[in-house]
């Protein structure tokens, strides 16, 4: 008689899971399904969806009700919406427009409310005065006249915060969609999931809450991370199916709350690290406020990276782009190697521009290349939504020949002219627009006199050194962020995966530190309060870094690690997985340890 097949350890403890979530649909228990890297995490979601749709969609029928399904993105919105065959009982829909589909009705509220928000109350001192204005959310952006007021997307919402603590529209709610899921529900913004915990969880008469994400894989700031309360029932879904048992150990050992099983304990893969320890030169100095401190020199750096890729090509590694991806998180010596030379050395920290924390190099990162990408492909609908602009299908057709002109116009500039004359072209022509922050540092820039008594503001400066680049190194910037980042707005590659993966520690950051997160992980004890956050932001990206492949892991240190770092790694990757290459460099691997390399690849 034949061997049964086999059951995948994996597939076990999600079916339980999801037994178990379901137990909670059926007695209408709110709860979070806590997933890590490769769970399947939004499979879980639309069978929870699904069991809904066919167990109360009777129901839902005759009570003229929809079962409310958020998501962040829009491209997570057309796969569930997909993926239940386009069920129109299921409203799928983004944060932003399932919070205005609810808010939208009441207008005198609305007005009213908007003059409590710390964003509006400069615009209406100096503006028209707000009285039956109609308040709309079509732009995206904040505008104040006679006839309307029109909303930015953070302003929604607040505005959905706020009025959550009405019973009033607790009871709209509940009434027009008994049942709401939120998918990655560690990026939901705080105070609005402040607002959800107080008002919604518990409340007699409902809603139901699920919550489905991985409070490790927040990126955002301003939002909740995992959310505990007495009204949330906790599911651990404890499976990996994407990655290779060598790297799932390790994630296993960096996180043993959330232990994962495998999809297929014969299937190896491999994950190692190597570290620049015993190189004997002279490292980086504490300069530029210390964010540099023992990294390698830039040349060094970009040595051994080249040795790495080399050793691990050797391996069996295939670094074509679909295979292979390449995650830099250090700044040694790349600035100039990928063209923005110039632009870094604008910013008092490298931060500012690789996180995006500059506003105008995120509006050029996340809204101006993508729009512009989206224009050259003629995929015109997704340029307005990535600007959140209005479509020309409802303007004129003088309005349409304007952003023709103007887009062109800007493709020209962005190649053969600076920053300065791509921002001026936009405040000319205000297609695309110019985001207000960004409007208000050129104003401030622009009204700057220089004083020998009072030095400029850093982002006065900032600004103004950032005109005379040429824009094509912001072009050059972005192409570096979308290719050698884990967060890429363009492509929303959080919860991509790769065959192999290569990381890059290092220094060059303000936020970053990767051997003090090492240190601080291997006593979770000794992160004191004020550094929990960052203590958080490191771990994340570090944790979703290591969790993007599926055969292949490698991390390269070129910073100098301490000893309880090194410690901290082997015990997850094994003593003889952690090598120091410092001195001896990478040695290329034996005909042996190729073809057992070859075999998993």
């Amino acid at each position: 008689m034949p061997d049964s097949p086999k059951t995948s350890p994996a597939l076990f403890a999600a079916q339980r899971a999801e037994a178990e979530a379901s137990r909670y649909l059926r007695e209408r228990q709110s709860f979070l399904l806590e997933a890590g890297a490769g769970a399947g995490k939004t499979y879980s979601l639309v069978e929870a969806l699904k069991k809904l749709l066919k167990d109360e969609g009777a129901n839902l029928k005759r009570h003229s009700q929809r079962i409310a399904c958020i998501t962040y993105t829009n491209r997570a919105t057309e796969v569930i919406t997909k993926r239940i065959d386009g069920d129109r009982l299921a409203s799928v829909s983004t944060i932003h427009a399932f919070c205005w589909s609810l808010i939208r009705a009441f207008q005198p509220a609305l007005r009213q409310r908007v003059q409590t928000l710390e964003a509006w109350k400069d615009r209406i001192a100096d503006g028209v005065p707000i009285k039956q204005q109609l308040v709309d959310y079509e732009l995206g952006y904040r505008k104040l006249t006679e006839e309307t007021i029109s909303l930015d997307h953070d302003d929604v919402l607040a505005l959905m915060a706020g009025f959550l603590a009405m019973p009033k529209f607790q009871a709209v709610v509940a009434g027009r969609f008994p049942y709401i899921l939120i998918d990655e529900y560690q990026d939901t913004n705080a105070d609005l999931m402040f607002a959800i915990r107080e008002h919604i969880l518990g409340r007699k008469g409902g809603p139901f809450i699920a919550l489905f994400g991985d409070h490790w894989q927040r990126i955002y700031d301003e939002t909740c991370g995992h959310v505990t309360d007495r009204n949330l029932k906790e599911i651990e879904k404890r499976a990996n199916f994407r990655s290779a048992t060598s790297i799932v150990t390790v994630l296993n050992k960096m996180r043993p709350e959330l232990p994962q099983a495998f999809k297929d304990d014969e299937f190896i893969g491999s994950a190692v690290v190597f570290h620049t320890n015993g190189w004997k030169g002279t490292r980086r100095p504490a300069s530029g406020g210390g964010h540099w401190t023992g990294d390698l020199p830039a040349a060094e750096a970009r040595r051994y990276l080249d040795e790495c890729t080399g050793y691990l090509k050797e391996k069996g590694w295939n670094f074509a782009p679909d295979k292979t991806k390449v995650l830099l998180l250090t700044h040694s010596g790349l600035a100039a190697e990928q063209g923005y030379a110039q632009l870094a050395k604008a910013f008092p920290y490298s931060d500012m521009f690789i996180n995006k924390t500059d506003e105008h190099i995120a509006f050029f990162a996340d809204k101006l290349e993508p729009a512009v990408d989206a224009y050259l492909e003629r995929h015109y609908g997704q340029m307005f939504e990535i600007l959140g602009e209005d479509a020309p299908r409802l303007l004129s057709q003088v309005e349409k020949r304007s952003w023709s002109d103007s887009m062109n116009t800007l493709i020209d500039l962005r190649t053969k002219g600076a920053v300065g004359d791509v921002v001026d072209h936009l405040l000319k022509c205000k297609h695309p627009r110019l985001p207000e922050k960004v409007l208000k540092r050129e104003k401030d820039a622009r009204d700057w006199v220089d004083s020998e008594i009072e030095p400029a503001p850093s982002a006065v400066t900032i600004v103004k050194n950032l005109r005379a680049i040429p824009y094509a190194e912001v072009i050059a910037l972005v192409g570096y962020l979308n290719g050698h980042t884990p967060f890429t707005t363009k492509h929303n590659t959080k919860g991509d995966e790769f065959e192999n993966v290569l990381v890059v520690l290092g220094r060059g950051w303000n936020r970053y530190n990767f051997d003090q997160l090492l240190q601080w992980m291997s006593s979770p004890g000794s992160v004191t309060q004020d550094k929990q956050s960052t203590f958080e932001r490191n771990r994340n990206l570090f944790y979703v870094c290591c969790s993007r492949p599926t055969t292949n892991l490698a991390l390269l240190f070129t910073q100098l690690l301490s000893s309880t770092s090194v410690s901290l790694l082997t015990s997850w990757f094994g003593q003889s997985q952690v090598i120091d290459v410092g001195a001896a460099g990478f040695a290329a691997p034996s005909a042996k340890e190729a073809k057992k390399v070859n075999e998993y690849s």
